[in-house]
């Protein structure tokens, strides 16, 4: 297996359609989720890339799903919200550019897929492979607990089986955010971020968001006038740990549990650590704050990126 970010990355974008080619030939209709997973499987995150960033997401997930637009722009991926389709030129390019090398220069560089290159067909007796990351997608208890401990003992295993319960979400959030790319309404954050590039970002291209996605936020806070209560040295403070909330890949949501008094309580979701981007109530930025009666005991706060809807119970 390559070491580097970018060609892990290049080898997982190739056996993702590897794995769509081979669901054509087996008739199986396969979710963005199974394919992501499969592919990870096949080339496994290196330690850089177990890596979980402040909001849990393993940083390998991260450039995936971001690069997973090459194949989009190519047009050798399909992207929809019922999931993923290979083309007749993306099933022809595994055949075109069968080796990481050549799949990474025409990837990068735009070339077509020759037109003389037949789309390939299944091989006798063939039979599609299962890997063990795949078995991983049918969870038959889904518990708040265990993906968080896994996360923190194991982040490659962890990262292999997220990846597929991460799908669905991040397809519900592309398109929005698609639509505001091509009318040219990029958020300036992202805008400021391309016009300012690390220089280390050159030598890895694949890592890091892109503007067709929309990544979770590196960290989600729920900051009111409760923090005390929770430890922190402040209320309404969204840089401190004790106010932060963790991302459920089960549920694609971010969560925090906390034992709080009987008493009236506001609060605003904060993202990053500050109050740059802040959502109240009804998910409107910068809005009023949300409220809580809350009658005593532990309390679920929940909220949805994609959405910016906020659940409590």
């Amino acid at each position: 297996m390559a070491k580097s970010t970018a060609e892990n990355t290049y080898l997982r974008l190739k056996t993702v359609l590897d794995v769509l080619t081979e669901g054509v030939w087996s008739g199986d209709a396969l979710n963005a989720g199974q394919v992501l997973a499969e592919a990870t499987a096949r080339v496994p995150f290196n330690e850089h890339e177990s890596e979980l960033l402040s909001g849990g997401i393993p940083r390998g997930h991260k450039t995936l799903t971001s690069a997973t637009a090459k194949l989009v722009k190519a047009g050798w991926l399909v992207k929809g919200r019922s999931g993923w389709t290979i083309t007749e030129d993306g099933m022809r390019a595994t055949v075109a550019f069968p080796d990481a090398d050549s799949f990474a220069a025409a990837l990068d560089a735009g070339t077509p897929v020759p037109a003389d290159t037949p789309v390939p067909t299944a091989p006798a007796g063939f039979v599609r492979p299962v890997s063990a990351a795949a078995a991983t997608l049918e969870v038959p208890a889904k518990t708040e607990e265990a993906p968080k401990k896994t996360a923190r003992k194991a982040p490659a295993k962890k990262a292999a089986s997220v990846v597929g319960k991460a799908a669905k979400a991040i397809e519900d959030a592309v398109e929005p955010v698609v639509a505001a790319v091509r009318k040219g309404k990029a958020p300036a954050k992202e805008k400021a971020a391309a016009a300012s590039t690390p220089a280390d970002a050159a030598a890895e291209p694949l890592e890091g968001p892109d503007v067709e996605t929309l990544p979770q936020p590196e960290a989600v806070a729920v900051a009111g006038d409760f923090n005390t209560i929770l430890g922190a040295p402040e209320n309404w403070a969204p840089q401190y740990d004790e106010a932060q909330m963790e991302f459920d890949f089960l549920d694609q949501l971010w969560k925090k549990s906390a034992e709080l008094p009987a008493g009236f309580y506001t609060f605003k979701i904060a993202l990053n650590r500050s109050w740059t981007e802040n959502y109240g109530a009804y998910g409107t930025f910068d809005g009023p704050n949300h409220e809580l009666h809350h009658a005593g005991g532990t309390v679920t706060i929940r909220y949805n990126h994609a959405t910016r809807d906020i659940t409590i119970n």
